[in-house]
């Protein structure tokens, strides 16, 4: 493989996995079951925890898994083939970023996508699996005591890279964690500063804005 493959694959990888990653399943799914679009009510992020205020949990179970899977398969991916091409680790985290990012600022809904949380889960679950065990149960832990999803996220986003750095080692994936951590951190600055002013919503607490979709109306002649 010359040089210029060697920069090129990495890339063409990592442009691959963004493109997934802007698939924002929040609202692909809402619309694919009649529901409003995530963006207009409760907390407007498009994202699984804010679809659960529509009250809807099976379009919420949905975006939780397809957002996960986005980072996961294409991790996944270059795991299991990538080291036919000289891919390794290194071009596994660099993808996994891509997925991430390409859910926060999706180009196919103009660059307005959600927090990252599922998408992040799964490419930790597709780079260390343990670790992806450790970043759940952390999780399920704050969030089964606190019925807050934003803080279990915050807390875990913050864990994640110090599991990583003190139970395994520094290299790619520990900076790709970094880096997702403090943009997961960064995206729930309004979720922070509900917490500490007690007006976060709980898990489950419906929005009183969610409503199904207006059905269009035609213009009627006066008589």
């Amino acid at each position: 493989m010359t040089g210029m493959q060697e920069t090129l694959l990495p890339l063409l990888a990592a442009a691959a996995a963004y493109l997934v990653g802007s698939l924002s399943f929040a609202v692909i799914v809402s619309r694919a079951m009649g529901l409003s679009d995530p963006r207009s009510y409760g907390s407007g992020n498009p994202g699984a925890t804010n679809v659960l205020r529509s009250g809807n949990k099976a379009a919420a179970l949905l975006t939780l898994v397809f957002d996960a899977l986005k980072g996961y398969l294409p991790v996944l991916a270059v795991l299991l083939w990538g080291g036919r091409w000289g891919l390794g680790e290194g071009t596994a985290a660099l993808v996994g970023l891509a997925a991430f990012l390409g859910h926060l600022w999706p180009v196919f809904f103009r660059f307005q996508g959600g927090k990252g949380v599922a998408t992040a889960a799964g490419v930790i679950f597709g780079l260390n699996p343990l670790l992806g065990v450790a970043t759940l149960a952390t999780w399920l832990l704050i969030a089964g005591f606190s019925r807050y999803s934003s803080l279990a996220a915050i807390v875990s986003a913050a864990f994640a890279p110090m599991y990583q750095l003190l139970i395994w080692e520094a290299g790619p994936t520990a900076l790709a964690l970094i880096i997702m951590g403090l943009l997961l951190v960064w995206r729930h600055q309004a979720n922070i500063r509900k917490l500490l002013a007690g007006t976060e919503s709980r898990l489950g607490q419906k929005a009183p804005a969610a409503a199904p979709p207006a059905k269009p109306t035609r213009n009627r002649k006066k008589p």
